[in-house]
Formats: C-alpha cells, structure tokens, sequence
C-alpha cells in the first residue's frame, strides 16, 4: 500500500509552534495521548477493519525525515528559529512510541506514549491515515461526485458573499483547518486550490502546512489544547497553568502567533485569568466549543471592562463551522472585532457520507493526568474522572447534567 503520509510537512502549523515551545522550555516531559472516536454508532463498518492497514501506514510514517526543502521553507517563517530548524532535520518519529490495537471491548484503540518532543507530533498525521484509510473503503465515483457537487456550491455561496461585503467592514476572512477529518489529501488539495483560484481575498490560508508551501500560501495556526493542558502537569500550581501558558507563549513569540485559545477549562475561567497585560499582549482570541455568540459577547465585555479598543482585536471562530455560520457570525461580531474563520470537516470532508469524529488528546503529563472541561457537552475529555472533578474545583466550574 503506498504511504498515506509522505511528508512530514503534512501536518497543521500549530504542532510546529507548540513542538518549538516543548523544545525550548519543558523538553524532557512525558507525555500519553490516547484515541477515541466519538459517533462511533455513526461508522459505516467496525473500524477495527483498518488495523492492519493502519499499523502498515504507521511504519511507513516513521520512516519519514524532512527533506532540504521542507526544512528551507520553515527557516523562512519568521517565528520559527534557527535551532529548531536544526533539531528537525534530525527528527524522526520512532515506531516504539505508538501503538494500534484493539482495547477491551474490541474497539480500535490507539495510544501515544513518550517523550513529548516525540508524541505530541503523531496526532495529525494518525487521524489523517485513520479517515483516509476509513473512507477509502467506502469511496465511489457517486460520493466523490457530490463532493464536487457541494464544493460547486460553497464555491457559489461564498462568492456570493464576498459581493455584499461592504468594503468599509473588516474582512470576510476564511482559512482551511480541515488536515486531522479530511476525505483524503488530494480531496483537501483539491478544495484549497479551488477556493483559493475563486476567492483569494477571502480564503486566507490553511493550516496544512505542506499544501501551504507547495501552493505558496498562508500557513495558519498558533496553539491547541495540549500546550496548555501541559501546564497542568508541570511545576506551577493547578490554579495557576493557563497563565503560565500563556506566559510562556509570550516569552517564546514576543509578540508573533497571538491568538490564544479559551476552552480548556472553558471561557469563564479564562477570562478570569486573561488579565490587562494578556488582553494586550496577545492579537486575540479562538472559539472551539460552546455557543459562539455567547462567547464572543463575554469577549467583548471583556476588553470592554479593561478598556481595552475589541475592534483592535481578532475572534478566530473554529468549532463545526460552515460558511453560512461563518457568514451569521461575521455579521454580527464586525462592528466590534476584526474575525477570522477556520472551517475543517465542512470543507475537506462533505462527501454526503457522515465523517468520523476522531480526536487524539493528550491525558497524562510526567505521570500526572490532565483534563479539557470543554464549553460543549461531550468534548470534555481525560481518563482520569477524579482528576476531573479536582479541576472543576479549582477553578468553580460545574459538573455537566
């Protein structure tokens, strides 16, 4: 079977500005990741039918090393340093920290245990093996028929959109996040070339940090939920792990990547932490579970409270969008921030087939288990449900019904 992944470049950028900060600041941290598909009732076929061929697909992907060029075109990044440039062309993914199987109920399970420098990199590049191989068997020329047909018809809307822009708006502003629940990697480089020939003013870039560089396009991204969650477990006071995230970032950054995400102990307790000295460090902020209105009113009386100017700030919303919520969303936040939209599944997987929600998150850190209590129901997530109910503690938040 020929290698799904063939480019250690074909993964999101935010895990090159995370790996850096791990690299630079806390490299010896161990780290645990486990998998979990959550609509597993959903699937079309068990997907442990795929194991062999994923465990195949897995050796291939630690075979890989980053070629002259991919390591040229990260050295161009302004943020990006020469140092950690040189630790990668070192870098190889080693087989012994990753492991497919089947856990006790018979169900795929896929854990990630080792050096943080090593693990943390697996995520993208598995739940882009674990769709593609998933859809695969599933693939004919109807489905990718209507894709085309879907795509014809965003293509439509969003053009649509950019005519009523009112110039004197901030911008309409979309970006393609859609590397770890893609239908494959032609079908991702597919949709990107066709939004970006149709609406470079609006389509600002991806996250593919591959397709970026071969398309001579943004790279976007900043930070995910793992930074932060691996503050719980390093030597800082529970109370205190978001703010020496954030710290940290700033230090690292000084000012480049300023977009910081809120729901990792969800919003209230953020912004309880994201004080006058963050609120004008950091460029802004990004949505990815709860209601978006409701968040972004929180943000506005945020900045609104420490007389800070929101207009000069950036909303980045990411959570199961789709342009027509983009659009609803750009509506009503554009007369106090500037906004910004990262679209995933809808773009790079409407094939009229139901996508597979697939994450791979970190829950243990130096031994210690850490936790994401997200603003939505459902996306929570640790294996340790004790831990859970400590953090919720500390920091007041409220057990779900």
């Amino acid at each position: 079977m020929a290698p799904i992944i063939q480019s250690l470049l074909d993964t999101d950028l935010y895990k090159f500005t995370m790996l850096q900060v791990v690299l630079h600041k806390f490299p010896q941290t161990h780290s645990v990741y486990h998998f979990r598909c959550r609509n597993l009732e959903d699937t079309v076929y068990p997907l442990t039918d795929i194991l062999d061929d994923l465990n195949e697909q897995l050796d291939h992907l630690c075979q890989l090393k980053f070629a002259d060029d991919e390591l040229t075109y990260l050295r161009s990044l302004r943020f990006i340093k020469s140092d950690f440039v040189d630790y990668l062309e070192l870098f190889q993914l080693k087989r012994r920290f990753i492991h497919a199987g089947l856990d006790d109920q018979g169900r795929l399970d896929i854990w990630v245990e080792g050096p943080m420098v090593q693990a943390m990199m697996f995520e993208i590049f598995v739940l882009a093996i674990v769709n593609e191989l998933y859809f695969r068997r599933i693939r004919s020329e109807q489905v990718l028929e209507e894709g085309e047909r879907r795509l014809k018809a965003k293509i439509a809307l969003i053009q649509q959109y950019e005519k009523q822009q009112n110039p004197a708006d901030p911008p309409f502003l979309v970006s393609d996040f859609g590397t770890r629940r893609r239908y494959s990697y032609d079908w991702q480089l597919h949709v990107i070339k066709t939004f970006h020939a149709a609406v470079p003013q609006i389509f600002r870039g991806t996250s593919n940090v591959l397709i970026a560089k071969n398309l001579g396009i943004s790279p976007i991204g900043t930070m995910a939920h793992e930074f932060l969650q691996a503050f719980q477990a390093l030597d800082v006071r529970l109370r205190d792990f978001q703010k020496a995230a954030l710290e940290t970032w700033v230090q690292e950054y000084r000012g480049d990547l300023g977009i910081a995400l809120t729901d990792v102990v969800g919003m209230d307790a953020f912004l309880r932490d994201f004080d006058l000295y963050f609120a004008k460090l950091f460029d802004g902020l990004r949505h990815d579970s709860g209601d978006p209105y409701e968040w972004g009113d929180k943000a506005y009386a945020h900045y609104r409270k420490l007389k800070v100017d929101s207009r000069s700030k950036m909303l980045t919303f990411s959570d199961g969008l789709n342009l027509e919520k983009a659009w609803s969303l750009h509506q009503y936040f554009k007369d106090r921030f500037q906004v910004s939209f990262g679209i995933g599944t809808n773009l790079t997987n409407d094939m009229g087939q139901t996508p597979l929600n697939i994450v791979l998150k970190l829950v243990e850190c130096n031994g210690q288990s850490v936790a994401k209590i997200s603003d939505s129901p459902g996306k929570t997530m640790t294996d340790n449900d004790t831990f859970l109910a400590y953090l919720r503690q500390v920091f007041d938040i409220q057990a779900e019904e």
